[in-house]
């Protein structure tokens, strides 16, 4: 598996165990619009992962979409390690326990 595939695989798990967060991998293929990793919908807001290997920074392409998706007010986070992981995952949590505060 490769450093990003690992970080991915973490990124999986760490989603997979939030029960009110949904999440779409886009499959790129030079079609349409550029996007990342993770489209992830989470107590209503709109967040995006892009996974690197550990130390690697997103490419010029990415850091396009990543200002496009700040622009319009979403949430967005470069994970390269458990540290990034943490505070993205901790970030997410609190998106769904507000939401489901406000809906209680």
């Amino acid at each position: 598996m490769t450093p990003e595939g690992k970080i991915k695989a973490k990124v999986n798990k760490a989603l997979g165990a939030l029960s009110r967060c949904y999440r779409f991998m886009p499959v790129q293929q030079g079609l349409g619009a550029p996007s990342l990793d993770y489209l992830i919908c989470a107590g209503g807001w709109f967040i995006a992962i892009e996974t690197k290997a550990p130390g690697k920074k997103p490419t010029a392409r990415q850091e396009t979409t990543i200002k496009a998706i700040n622009k319009a007010h979403g949430i967005v986070f470069v994970v390269d390690d458990d540290e990034s992981l943490a505070f993205a995952m901790k970030t997410i949590k609190s998106c769904c326990d507000l939401a489901a505060e406000i809906r209680a």
